[in-house]
């Protein structure tokens, strides 16, 4: 495990290899609530992308554990390069994914205080563009935490 900050009945730590389990786990459970429904085995891959971006360094995963060590919060921040813009001329952003906390911690500001430490994975890198997919639940966290909706994304399966 690796070395966190202790805060009131919380450890917000970085995640780890040892942790890749339970962040699949939660994964899935994040996914569900989402509305997805679990239909097609992804564990393999599931570990395999995490091992892979954990490795890199392009994925860094941030968790909050209860009293008793259990990961019951999840927040990630995915670097990923874009070519450059005038309006973000490094061309590197940081997706935000994997946020979730379990229903029973809800609303106690766990995700905000998730997302700070995100912001300054961002900024030690240098990245000062951070995008999301909001799911209806995350909406009203992630205005809170200063995103502002746009209208630019559009996606289709093939």
């Amino acid at each position: 495990m690796g070395m966190g900050v202790k805060d009131t009945d919380m450890l917000f730590r970085k995640a780890d290899y040892d942790d890749i389990e339970r962040l699949a786990e939660i994964r899935k459970i994040q996914l569900q609530d989402e509305g997805q429904k679990p239909d097609v085995d992804m564990d393999d891959n599931l570990r395999e992308f995490f091992n892979e971006k954990m490795r890199s360094g392009d994925l860094v995963e941030w968790v909050a554990e209860d009293d008793n060590g259990k990961i019951i919060a999840t927040a990630a921040i995915l670097f990923m390069d874009f070519p450059p813009a005038f309006s973000n001329p490094i061309g590197r952003r940081g997706y935000i994914t994997n946020m979730y906390t379990a229903d029973e911690y809800r609303g106690r500001g766990i995700a905000g205080k998730l997302m700070q430490k995100l912001e300054t994975e961002a900024k030690e890198q240098g990245i000062s563009m951070l995008v999301l997919h909001a799911s209806v639940m995350g909406r009203k966290a992630y205005v809170k935490s200063g995103y502002k909706e746009t209208e630019v994304v559009m996606e289709k399966t093939i």
